[in-house]
């Protein structure tokens, strides 16, 4: 009898110890301590990443997991992007949260991070074929492009002259959102003509200076459509100081204040909101399942709203 009663104690301690402390996720890796999560996005400045990493981190808090974020100096080199995933991998993190900035430059070392037994969450934006991941969590790029399309051609009446003025050349979520609305304004709208598309890398000031060059080349365009937070402040700041609000008509991606203002005062016709604050709240849970052995979907769709001035203040 005594003998069971110790069998019985000491196999209730051994459940004990499996429980996670105070509440915390383990870590697969460095069995018995918390859970590290890393969120690596394309660049700290834009609102669209620190509102991200804002859902990341309430996440977080709220599992009782260690969280760290990181980004590169700036939106053009993929090589930065990639010493960093290194640098997590080399550091052990359970869950690497990812927004790569080049669909397949970050290839190879997403591989490397899964080969190493760290579960990879890509957001915002996917990779090119070959690419071993848990799961993406983003916007159907394609989807919100197509809406951005139609937007458009209403405002612009169906005809005319348009420039498209993009982010980063490489990045898969980016060249999605081009060749998306491409094909809706070529399938759809045979009156409208893209007089060309110009690549920004999210810089404000270059997309400032791309559409005044598209304005000063085309005296009658119409639209244009700007594919990120940086194009879309650029090119709304160059319809301004050009006199031609409500002229030429802009519809573009990711919502902050400078954005916001845009619409307000009629300079930007919309713009297509995603929802960072969720692909962040979501990355951090599938991260967590993942550890726990739970499955998780492969593409998560964070949706997208088109922001125009009627509720605008209602998306923020």
């Amino acid at each position: 009898m005594k003998k069971n009663v110790l069998l019985f104690a000491a196999l209730c301690l051994m459940l004990l110890a499996a429980l996670p402390v105070f509440g915390q996720v383990r870590s697969t890796i460095r069995p018995g301590q918390p859970a590290k999560a890393i969120f690596i996005a394309m660049d700290s400045m834009d609102q669209h990443w620190l509102k991200l990493t804002q859902g990341c981190m309430q996440q977080a808090t709220k599992l009782k997991i260690q969280f760290s974020n990181n980004a590169p100096a700036g939106k053009t080199d993929a090589s930065q992007q990639v010493a960093l995933v290194e640098d997590a991998i080399t550091a052990k993190y359970d869950v690497i949260l990812l927004a790569p900035l080049n669909a397949q430059a970050l290839i190879p070392v997403v591989n490397k991070a899964k080969a190493a037994g760290i579960k990879v969450v890509l957001v915002d934006t996917g990779l090119g074929t070959g690419a071993n991941y848990d799961t993406l969590i983003a916007t159907d790029n394609a989807a919100a492009a197509r809406m951005a399309a139609d937007a458009l051609a209403k405002e612009i009446g169906g005809s005319g002259k348009i420039a498209i003025v993009n982010a980063q050349a490489g990045a898969g979520t980016t060249m999605t959102r081009e060749n998306a609305f491409k094909e809706q304004i070529q399938s759809k709208y045979p009156g409208i003509t893209i007089v060309g598309t110009q690549y920004s890398d999210g810089d404000p000031t270059k997309a400032l200076n791309i559409a005044t060059d598209f304005m000063r080349a085309n005296p009658d365009l119409k639209g244009i459509y700007a594919c990120n937070e940086g194009a879309s402040k650029g090119v709304g700041q160059a319809v301004k100081q050009a006199g031609k609000a409500g002229a030429v008509k802009v519809i573009g991606f990711d919502l902050s204040a400078e954005i916001t203002a845009l619409i307000k005062d009629g300079t930007m016709q919309g713009t297509m909101v995603q929802n960072p604050a969720a692909m962040g709240t979501k990355g951090i849970q599938a991260g967590v399942d993942l550890l726990a052995g739970k499955s998780v979907q492969k593409l998560v769709d964070s949706g997208v709203t088109l922001g125009t001035k009627a509720n605008i203040d209602k998306l923020q």
